[in-house]
């Protein structure tokens, strides 16, 4: 189980990305339009590089849904081999079969 602390700070980046996206896609529109004048591409960047750090989702971090861990995560699941493996086993999850030979 990850740390709490770790999970609320992805959350937390999690609404910042939504907060600004707007806002994100905008500016970058302006500043890559070349029919903008210099003055206002530049407006734009100083604008798009106050925002802050975490409004971009590329700091955003894939984490299991069930216990939060950053590694070894299937984005198709969700969940972390640990827990897939596990729900596996049991069946939960619908179409997946463990292999055997």
């Amino acid at each position: 189980m990850a740390k709490k602390s770790m999970i609320n700070r992805e959350l937390k980046r999690q609404r910042t990305v939504k907060k600004y996206a707007a806002k994100r896609t905008e500016l970058k529109r302006i500043m890559m339009d070349e029919n903008q004048d210099e003055q206002a591409r530049e407006l734009a960047a100083r604008r798009f590089h106050k925002l802050p750090r975490n409004a971009s989702p590329v700091r955003l971090r894939n984490r299991c849904q069930l216990t939060g861990r950053p590694h070894g995560y299937y984005r198709k699941f969700g969940l972390s081999r640990n827990k897939l493996r596990e729900h596996a086993m049991k069946g939960d999850i619908p179409g997946l079969v463990m292999a055997s030979w």
